[in-house]
């Protein structure tokens, strides 16, 4: 691709404590300006693990990793500025209301006052949820949840979001209404990481994607290219399954 990466991997590790085998093993990864990259494997293959060091919720064992031309290492406060984090887990206070969850997490991002709350309003209309702004979020769906998650991780633009599994366990309905913002915030120059079990959505989303597996990239491209390089798959989940065979994993 042409241009500079807004992010470089480069040699990266990761050992955790009493581990028999290292999370990741010499990764190496570039991920471009106005991309969504989504990042696939099999459980524990190290997909969350590398977007925990790429937002600076874990240290690397060894290797360097560039954001935006600041170095992780030494330049986290800069980082923190400019991403946006929605983890795998609903990150939200189940006795608040939508409302004070959102306000209270834009508030951490330095956001206040009648503009916050007419950005939270306006998010939750997008998301079809403004009517519910006032209701604790022990009263919503699983759907709703992962759409007020979204929202939370976004409030303060960021130029490259973290997605860990955004549409894991929800209704089709609520995933159409997620992947068609995601599409339209990288529209307006947001970067975007991904990670995913679901193949034909990863292959619909992104414009390039890497499959990890027991920690190391075994393949890296354009989906409709991966699949055009090995025609006897008829599509990335069954070159995926090839790739990472068929066993389960824990």
């Amino acid at each position: 691709m042409s241009g500079n990466p807004i992010i470089e991997i480069r040699d990266l590790c990761k050992c955790y404590k009493g581990a028999e085998d290292p999370a990741l093993k010499n990764v190496n990864l570039d991920i471009y300006p106005n991309e969504i990259f989504g990042l696939l494997g099999p459980n524990g293959a190290g997909k969350t693990t590398t977007i925990s060091i790429l937002c600076g919720l874990f240290a690397p064992t060894s290797g360097n990793v560039t954001i935006d031309g600041f170095d992780l290492a030494s330049g986290l406060s800069n980082i923190k500025k400019i991403i946006g984090v929605v983890p795998q887990d609903i990150a939200l206070y189940p006795t608040l209301t939508a409302l004070e969850n959102l306000t209270f997490f834009g508030n951490m991002y330095g956001l206040r006052g009648k503009m916050l709350f007419d950005l939270i309003m306006d998010r939750m209309k997008v998301f079809g949820l403004e009517r519910f702004a006032r209701k604790q979020i022990s009263t919503f769906s699983g759907g709703m949840k992962r759409r007020i998650n979204l929202i939370a991780g976004m409030l303060h633009g960021p130029k490259i979001l973290f997605l860990d599994e955004p549409t894991a366990g929800i209704d089709v309905q609520s995933k159409i209404v997620i992947l068609d913002f995601l599409h339209e915030i990288n529209k307006k120059g947001t970067t975007i990481i991904y990670t995913s079990h679901y193949m034909e959505e990863a292959e619909n989303l992104c414009s390039r994607v890497a499959i990890i597996d027991r920690g190391i990239i075994i393949s890296t491209g354009n989906p409709k290219n991966l699949i055009a390089d090995h025609p006897e798959f008829l599509n990335l989940e069954n070159l995926y399954l090839h790739l990472t065979g068929k066993g389960l994993r824990d």
